[in-house]
């Protein structure tokens, strides 16, 4: 049985995509959204969305990729223009550093598709929205 009868539907497609980078449930903000690293629950225990239907793909990996680079480029060019460094001593700082960046920024970002594909109701996701008040 769920916990709260009707779940606090977000507002806007901003607050749904936060609550996935928190690895929760788009729609209720309370389960959690993987069971794994990087893999997603098939259904959230407080509201019972299906979440058999989201088709991350490649797309958080992408978004990882583009995020570390943007954020790793000044840095790389600080490092070569303004520091007396070696390569090897740069690569010995980036490489790691990247990785480090990747790794912790997956789960986050594929929350973040996946939570896209519910507020738009894609792949077999149910388009939900709060009700309006009259």
């Amino acid at each position: 049985m769920s916990k709260t009868p009707r779940p606090t539907l977000p507002a806007t497609y901003s607050q749904a995509v936060l609550r996935g980078v928190r690895c929760t449930c788009p729609r209720c903000g309370e389960g959690h959204l993987f069971r794994k690293w990087l893999k997603p629950v098939d259904f959230c225990v407080n509201c019972a969305v299906d979440f058999t239907h989201q088709r991350a793909d490649d797309l958080p990996a992408y978004l990882a990729i583009l995020i570390t680079g943007h954020l790793l480029a000044p840095l790389m060019i600080a490092m070569s223009k303004d520091f007396d460094l070696s390569v090897m001593t740069i690569l010995a700082i980036l490489i790691p550093l990247s990785v480090v960046m990747m790794l912790t920024m997956l789960q986050p970002a594929k929350g973040a598709v996946i939570a896209t594909q519910w507020w738009f109701g894609m792949h077999g996701f149910v388009r939900e929205r709060p009700a309006q008040e009259a």
